[in-house]
């Protein structure tokens, strides 16, 4: 891909300290784009050090109006929005129906799906303004499969694939363009995300076999994911880019195939 379908582009990318998230941003920013890096957790200081057009907010965006208040702030900095990338996420303790616990069920709805509404009910007005726009959510092989996650997780993803279609046909005649990456199993931290207090011991037993078909075995027989996190953040650049103009409502599986069972 050239520089230049990226090339100054105001780019916001939730969950950039860690995972997708921080490959997505850096990638970005090493294709020369302005990157405005939303996290709750600290700086990715390294990042900031190397890149200049780097701009880091630290936030939870659960709470009240710290949507719109990031989303400001990007746009009083930069004077436009061109991209939202909704990377950041949580996952669930594998639960089913009879076991996810209330407490679970609204952190995991709030994070993977309520937040990125919001984001792009935030940005939507300025790329109406400015005629064009694109959006990329991090979706999950889950948001296609209800047998390869927990009840709460599967759910989310799933209802981000729908909002990713429903926003896409609403907008398309606005040049605003909301697409979807459907990661396989990928190395990231979000299995620390997981409330272990939650964990759904059964649950993991009946769904831990789709993934194991997707997965490499190191030596001692432990799974490894196949997918790195820069496999993924290419998928988002794409269609973040000029290249990929008239792509709109598409979920792209990035998974070696595992989309294909």
């Amino acid at each position: 891909m050239s520089i230049s379908s990226v090339q100054n582009k105001v780019v916001i990318v939730t969950g950039c300290s860690s995972g997708i998230g921080l490959a997505t941003a850096r990638l970005f920013l090493e294709r020369r784009a302005l990157v405005f890096g939303i996290d709750v957790g600290a700086i990715p200081q390294k990042l900031a050090d190397d890149h200049q057009t780097f701009t880091f907010h630290q936030a939870n965006l659960t709470e009240s109006r710290a949507v719109d208040e990031a989303v400001s702030r990007c746009q009083q900095q930069y004077g436009r929005i061109d991209v939202l990338v909704n990377c950041a996420g949580v996952s669930d303790g594998w639960s089913s129906a009879d076991t996810i616990h209330e407490e679970e069920w609204e952190r995991v709805m709030a994070v993977n799906l309520t937040v990125p509404i919001r984001l792009m009910r935030a940005v939507l007005p300025f790329m109406k303004e400015q005629n064009g726009g694109a959006i990329i959510n991090v979706a999950s092989k889950a948001g296609v499969s209800g047998a390869s996650a927990g009840i709460a997780y599967t759910a989310s993803k799933h209802g981000l694939v729908g909002a990713t279609k429903n926003v896409a046909w609403r907008f398309h005649q606005d040049g605003i363009r909301c697409n979807g990456v459907l990661p396989g199993s990928v190395a990231t931290n979000i299995a620390s995300s997981v409330q272990m207090e939650h964990f759904d011991s059964a649950g993991f037993n009946a769904f831990f076999p789709v993934v194991q078909m997707h997965v490499s075995k190191d030596s001692e027989g432990t799974p490894v994911p196949v997918i790195g996190v820069d496999d993924v953040a290419r998928g988002i650049a794409f269609l973040a880019s000029d290249e990929a103009k008239m792509i709109n409502g598409a979920m792209i599986p990035i998974d070696n195939a595992w989309s294909t069972m």
